[in-house]
């Protein structure tokens, strides 16, 4: 492209050259010894010699004609030096200031060289010597890339913008399978755990219809007992539901106290014994914080405390143990779940807080969920001005740290 740009500079640098040089031909033609501005004595006898166009235009007339042609073809900043000379002993030589010294440097300089001949039919055809105009346009290569900035910033900004456009889109489509999977996932996850207790339901339903079931109180009972559970369990299922679009609609509403969150974090274990029991694994809380008191929505933080031990028990391995401790640490109340689970990739900690997100188990379902709790989690935390940050090793366990500001 440079090189394309240079051979154009050139051809219109020779469209210049032509003109400024036919211009003064023109009035070369017209000359008479008697036109001879440097004599005019008219029985001098430097009049007997023919005119050139040194004699008629004196060194600022000769530039300003040059720099017309300029003008006229668009390049009236481009600078240049000229000298108009004779191609014989007749005449002298005139040049501008820094001509020869611009003229020597033909590696970044350009010359251009016209003939300036009488016209045909002219009063000094064959008569007035041949001159030469010699336009000599320094540092040509700076100016062609000055020409040319404009198009290298055009095209750079223009493919910023094609790579821009590219990513965006390239960005958008990867969300949108992203989207695409992760609500094929729920809506998998939600037919499992609402067909269960349907099918529970349905089968005890049959059952209550038996006649030995409906004349025996004890069995009736274990069903409409199965039944109720169920239900609970779809009710729970639904708000869970809900719950997580209200988040998305930043519409939950915090009833802010001032609280002992030992008591709370007590209400959230009593919740998580009983399933802690049915795997024979064993809680050790320690309370280590001496001051307690936080500013916080009574019910959303047990159920956030709540979903933490839940994940510890849904995710464990054998001989389950699950480590509490509550801190003290910079005025920040700190709360430490850990477990000995199956513990997390890198991966899946760094989208662990993404909602609807669960790790991949293949085709395994004996996890139940939407992977809205810790989406929830996370929600809450940040409503109360808190942090909540997770460390996890594959097959070793997950730990959950989460500081609140402290009541003081």
């Amino acid at each position: 492209m440079h090189n394309d740009k240079e051979q154009q500079f050139n051809e219109h640098l020779k469209i210049i050259t032509t003109t400024a040089a036919n211009d003064l031909v023109e009035q070369k033609g017209n000359l008479s010894p008697f036109d001879n501005r440097k004599n005019n004595d008219v029985l001098s006898p430097l009049n007997g010699f023919p005119l050139t166009i040194t004699h008629k235009f004196n060194k600022d007339e000769i530039r300003m004609k040059i720099k017309n042609a300029f003008e006229m073809h668009g390049l009236n900043k481009t600078p240049f030096e000229f000298a108009v000379t004779p191609t014989s002993m007749i005449g002298e030589q005139v040049e501008s200031s820094n001509f020869n010294m611009l003229a020597q440097d033909t590696v970044n300089n350009i010359s251009l060289v016209y003939p300036l001949i009488s016209p045909s039919g002219s009063i000094s055809e064959g008569v007035s010597p041949e001159e030469l105009l010699i336009i000599v346009v320094p540092g040509i290569k700076n100016i062609i890339w000055k020409q040319m900035s404009w198009m290298v910033v055009a095209s750079v900004l223009f493919t910023i913008l094609i790579f821009t456009a590219f990513f965006m889109t390239l960005k958008a489509l990867l969300k949108q399978k992203k989207l695409s999977e992760i609500k094929s996932d729920f809506i998998n996850n939600m037919t499992h755990e609402f067909k269960t207790p349907l099918a529970t339901i349905s089968l005890a339903v049959d059952a209550l219809k038996n006649e030995k079931v409906m004349q025996d109180r004890n069995k009736t009972e274990y069903f409409t007992g199965i039944i109720k559970e169920e239900n609970k369990r779809m009710n729970k299922q639904v708000e869970t539901i809900l719950q997580a679009a209200l988040l998305d609609k930043q519409q939950i509403q915090l009833n802010l106290k001032t609280l002992h969150a030992h008591d709370l974090i007590n209400s959230a274990i009593n919740n998580i014994k009983l399933p802690v029991e049915e795997k024979q694994g064993k809680l050790d809380i320690s309370f280590e914080a001496s001051n307690d008191l936080i500013v916080a929505d009574e019910v959303h933080f047990i159920n956030l405390v709540n979903n933490l031990l839940d994940n510890a028990v849904k995710y464990s391995k054998d001989n389950l143990t699950i480590k509490l401790c509550t801190q003290n640490i910079n005025s920040q109340f700190r709360i430490k779940i850990e477990d000995n689970g199956i513990g997390m990739n890198k991966e899946t900690v760094h989208r662990i807080f993404e909602k609807f997100y669960r790790a991949h188990t293949g085709n395994l379902h004996n996890v139940k969920g939407f992977g809205l709790g810790l989406s929830y989690v996370k929600t809450i935390v940040n409503a109360h001005h808190g942090k909540i940050k997770v460390e996890s090793t594959l097959g070793k366990g997950s730990c959950f740290t989460i500081d609140m500001p402290q009541k003081i």
